[in-house]
């Protein structure tokens, strides 16, 4: 994160000299990084990013167990990764209800990889409860299943 915010003070400063002196269009060149876009993907295709709830649940399924094992494996293995785990709810019940789920599903899922060794300080949880819904399209059965979901996502530490 701090790393963005002093890429974006430099590409501020440098549009800023540049408008004073120049009458020309400034070039700005971005610099994506394409190391985490290829570890995400190595991420979901070995470990999984994703683990189910059933309705109003926290507790985690054998097989949520399964794919967080995975997960904790592979943060084990690339000490360069920190994750965010988000917990989300389907469309039912309030906002602020939804929230406490969707905090407890994401603390749940943090805490087992926790046991599984990964150090605390490398993950975060966060609740988005229904406020950002994973999926749109489907059956309405479908669509409440894909929600009740705790999503974990790389970040560079």
């Amino acid at each position: 994160m701090e790393k963005k915010s002093l890429v974006s003070l430099a590409a501020l400063m440098f549009l800023a000299a540049c408008e004073c002196c120049s009458d020309e269009e400034p070039i700005v060149e971005v610099v994506q990084d394409d190391s985490l876009s290829a570890a995400t993907a190595d991420f979901v295709a070995n470990a999984g990013d994703r683990v189910y709830y059933g309705f109003d649940r926290s507790s985690l399924s054998e097989e949520s167990k399964a794919t967080l094992s995975r997960q904790a494996d592979w943060l084990q293995a690339h000490r360069q990764y920190n994750v965010v785990v988000e917990g989300h709810c389907d469309d039912r019940g309030t906002r602020e209800y939804n929230i406490g789920l969707g905090e407890r599903r994401a603390d749940a899922a943090a805490r087992f990889l926790t046991e599984k060794g990964v150090e605390g300080n490398r993950i975060r949880s966060i609740s988005y409860g229904k406020d950002r819904p994973v999926a749109a399209a489907g059956s309405q059965e479908e669509i409440h299943k894909l929600n009740r979901v705790a999503i974990s996502v790389l970040e560079k530490n």
